[in-house]
């Protein structure tokens, strides 16, 4: 939103009889403004200009640019302005469609897929609602149907800007990427911009569900009607290799075209497009180095420039998102006859946090300001690894009170872990063991941390294990079991040293059983015998069974 645009000048004529004639002249903006406009134009937004006085009229555009599920289906810009009329297909998906269009002295008209139609001049017509302030025009469409193929005709000799809008769940994300031959092909993000005078390679995500199609990706001019039609190549559902076997010169945005339910008519085709602008470029910048460097050294990147073209000098820049000191060379010659290479060093402060991320961008800009890439490099920070040894585990007594019942008596355990000269435990956990397990941390003679560990549990837990871990990664684990029938008072000591090595203790049992013996008793304890009628009863049955038999 600019508000600093020159105010029209009013054109008199001394005469009085041509002072009917007098109008305003053509609005002029400002020349500073130009920088806002490119980088509007660049990230896909608008620059807009208005008075102070109108302006909360068109801050009603940050309300629309924040709904959710909101897509592009056409953007273009034309400088100088001309004559043209634009066209962009509309599918069933889309609801909440705006058109905005940016432009002095303009005249436009938008014919819908019924043919009807609605000027700038008209601020309620069949199509919608036209709101202007400043040189930023926004029309509502209300239309019932608007499926199909749109039309917008525009005159003006002014730049100009053409944005349409709407809320649909049909979209598409894409990036540039670099294939890689050999055993393992495949794919890589290309962290630059795509050469010049040579193909490039899209990997494209379409969303919105099984049912939609791409059927064309192109590179369209952002300011011109150069298309540039790529080959596609599904590779995962959703996901396309989109080849181009050549690029645009200037900027272009990648337009998609497709449709859905696999319907064959311009009902169920959709058109979508990307909002920023992209550029090919002649310089080429590699960097090859290591990821990984130490808190409080330097790093060394080199890196070469490339250029398709006669000897240049270049602007050079480095920056990290870390602020780290960097040193680099300001300028570098290159071109067709021979590459410019240099070095980058990067230093870590000594109190860099191991693991810290930083992002390298390295810049090579032709002195002219014609021509410039970049190249991108994901560094981290790691601190070297001193510590080989786990942490000690020494327990310091045990409490057990097992005796009948085991849900009605219970055990406890005194534990103290230290990591002696090493990085320090982090961590202590129970892995196994249904008891209450509380920790606390001391610091002893000679500046010696030592973690003290409580342990109680019901006899029914049998059995503790203790894990401890330092901030190397290293891990002692540090275990003790209990048996039921047990009452006992102990101190002991026990060293887990090791990382897969646990020292276990068990408490001695004592085990009382039953003699067995082969006589019945009775409720007494007494032997039990048969009577006499039983054997009498038995020799009777065998004697009937041997007379039938005989």
């Amino acid at each position: 939103m600019l508000t600093n645009s020159l105010a029209a000048r009013r054109r008199r004529s001394d005469d009085p009889n041509q002072r009917q004639n007098q109008h305003y002249s053509t609005r002029i903006s400002n020349p500073l403004n130009q920088v806002y406009v490119d980088l509007a134009l660049a990230s896909g937004g608008l620059a807009i200009e208005v008075t102070k006085a109108t302006l909360p009229l068109a801050t009603n555009i940050i309300a629309d640019a924040s709904t959710s599920a909101l897509v592009t289906v056409f953007q273009t810009v034309r400088n100088p302005g001309r004559a043209e009329t634009f066209s962009f297909i509309v599918d069933s998906s889309m609801k909440n469609m705006t058109i905005y269009i940016t432009g002095n002295s303009l005249a436009f008209n938008i014919t819908s897929p019924l043919g009807d139609s609605q000027t700038n001049e008209e601020l309620s017509g069949k199509l919608g609602l036209v709101e202007h302030v400043g040189n930023f025009y926004t029309v509502h469409l209300s239309i019932l149907d608007p499926v199909g193929l749109w039309n917008i005709n525009i005159s003006s000799l002014q730049a100009y800007t053409i944005k349409v809008l709407g809320q649909s769940d049909i979209d598409f994300l894409f990036n540039f990427v670099e294939l890689s031959e050999g055993a393992h092909s495949g794919y890589s993000e290309l962290s630059s911009r795509p050469p010049a005078n040579g193909n490039a390679t899209l990997l494209l995500t379409v969303m919105g569900g099984d049912t939609v199609t791409p059927t064309e990706v192109a590179l369209v001019e952002a300011s011109g009607s150069q298309t540039i039609i790529g080959t596609l190549e599904k590779v995962a559902d959703g996901d396309f290799l989109v080849t181009m076997n050549r690029v645009p010169a200037g900027e272009f945005v990648v337009r998609v075209m497709g449709e859905r339910n696999s319907l064959r008519s311009s009902n169920g085709r959709f058109q979508r497009q990307s909002i920023t602008q992209h550029r090919t470029s002649s310089v080429i910048i590699t960097a090859l180095t290591d990821d990984v460097w130490e808190p409080g050294k330097t790093l060394s990147i080199p890196f070469t420039v490339v250029y398709n073209g006669s000897d240049e000098l270049f602007n050079i820049n480095a920056r990290n998102d870390r602020g780290f000191a960097t040193v680099f060379p300001s300028t570098m010659t290159a071109g067709s006859g021979s590459s410019g290479n240099s070095t980058i060093n990067l230093t870590a402060p000594s109190d860099t946090p191991s693991g810290t991320e930083v992002t390298l961008t390295i810049e090579a800009e032709t002195s002219g300001k014609s021509d410039f890439n970049y190249a991108v490099l994901k560094l981290t920070v790691v601190s070297p690894i001193t510590d080989f040894t786990s942490p000690v585990c020494e327990i310091i007594s045990v409490n057990a009170n097992c005796s009948g019942n085991c849900s009605l008596s219970s055990w406890e355990l005194s534990a103290n872990l230290t990591d002696g000269n090493g990085t320090g435990i982090i961590s202590v956990t129970l892995r196994q063991g249904l008891g209450t397990l509380n920790t606390t941390t001391i610091i002893r003679d000679g500046g010696v941390n030592v973690t003290l560990a409580f342990y109680s549990a019901s006899c029914c837990s049998e059995i503790m294990e203790l894990v401890a871990v330092d901030r190397a990664g290293n891990v002692g684990i540090c275990s003790r079991s209990v048996t039921p029938a047990v009452t006992t008072s102990m101190s002991t000591t026990s060293t887990t040293k090791s990382m897969t090595t646990a020292t276990t203790t068990t408490i001695a049992t004592t085990t009382v059983m039953a003699k067995t013996t082969n006589a019945t008793t009775n409720s007494a304890g007494c032997p039990f015998y048969p009577p006499i009628s039983f054997w009498v009863s038995v020799g009777a049955i065998l004697l009937f069974h041997l007379t039938v038999l005989f």
